[in-house]
């Protein structure tokens, strides 16, 4: 929905801020190595003709399945037990072959560290995105050391994003709290 916060993608604890984790191996399907891809952004993987397989640029050769459960095979790994090998192997793209970002949309690594505020009141630390069911919601480190608050993005709960400034407003009201 146009103007709503959201997040696109991520990146792994080992991985530079140039890529974008697409996803990952998953089982193999058929015989000619072709596998399932799990956790896919569909968007990062549309279209692309390579992708950095734990690192390492590799040409996709084959694509099926949906947008949202694709499969693909790679270039160099014939047969199921190639793909078997690859078993979890992260999948990501360079961030500048990345597509666009709309209006209120943001790369999850971008949020990472931002600072959460309820008007004055500081609330904590973003450590990460997390792909739920129904939406993404940030994991917040409470200042306060006690444990951690999860902030669906949603327009109800925040406020403002202000990436440049690491900045983030919640409303701690909607949150329950």
């Amino acid at each position: 929905m146009a103007g709503m916060p959201s997040s696109r993608s991520d990146r792994g604890p080992d991985d530079s801020r140039s890529t974008l984790i697409a996803g990952r191996v998953g089982r193999p399907h058929g015989l000619d190595g072709s596998f399932h891809v799990t956790r896919p952004d569909a968007r990062l993987l549309a279209g692309v003709e390579e992708v950095l397989v734990d690192g390492v640029m590799t040409r996709v050769e084959r694509r099926a399945g949906t947008p949202e459960r694709p499969i693909l095979r790679l270039e160099g790994h014939a047969g199921r037990e190639a793909a078997e090998a690859l078993r979890g192997a992260q999948l990501a793209v360079p961030i500048g072959r990345a597509p666009a970002l709309e209006a209120d949309e943001y790369w999850a690594h971008d949020l990472e560290g931002c600072a959460v505020y309820d008007g004055d009141r500081r609330v904590g630390e973003v450590r990460r995105m997390l792909p739920l069911p129904s939406c993404e919601a940030l994991e917040v480190a409470r200042a306060d050391g006690e444990g951690v608050l999860l902030v669906p993005m949603v327009r109800d709960a925040i406020r403002s994003v202000d990436v440049g400034a690491k900045r983030i407003a919640v409303d701690m009201a909607f949150l329950g709290e």
